[in-house]
């Protein structure tokens, strides 16, 4: 599944506006336009079109908005008492990005493992709590599981179905 689509399906799923989606952007840390952000959530029509001037939703693009995005949902997060400043969250090159993708709006959520079954369940996909723990694992762990595009899509249906439904 494409960066592209993954962005414009969570944003359907959660009805963010143009406007928000300039605020998460920034929050990430990506500074963006609304023209630039109605440039990246349009689908081309034709894939042989010379595209080298469309602005494309890259990996680390992608990354700093599912950061954003937990950040426009959850507030900042203030370091306790005594605890040194967490690092910046940022993904390791090698995770997979579908991975990245439910971990991520798990967190931003602030969904719980039923809720995300009910979601998946909601989409027409049985997913067990042990496939579920497997998707969300720290990649190297030994039960780490890749996510695989079915799940990530399905996941993002039943995410419209809850939040649009």
């Amino acid at each position: 599944m494409e960066i592209q689509d993954m962005v414009i399906r969570l944003r359907y799923a959660l009805e963010i506006k143009n406007k928000e989606m300039v605020e998460i952007f920034k929050l990430g840390g990506v500074n963006v336009t609304v023209p630039e952000v109605i440039e990246i959530l349009t689908k081309s029509d034709d894939e042989e079109e010379d595209n080298d001037d469309k602005l494309q939703c890259t990996t680390s693009m992608f990354d700093s908005f599912l950061n954003g995005l937990i950040i426009y949902k959850r507030g900042v997060q203030e370091p306790k008492p005594g605890m040194p400043n967490p690092p910046a969250q940022s993904s390791q090159k090698r995770e997979h990005i579908n991975n990245l993708l439910l971990k991520r709006v798990k967190i931003a959520m602030s969904l719980t493992t039923d809720d995300m079954l009910d979601i998946f369940e909601n989409a027409g996909l049985t997913v067990t709590k042990g496939e579920l723990g497997a998707l969300l694992r720290k990649e190297g762990h030994k039960n780490y599981k890749e996510c695989g595009d079915k799940f990530a899509r399905n996941f993002l249906k039943g995410l419209a179905i809850q939040y649009r439904g």
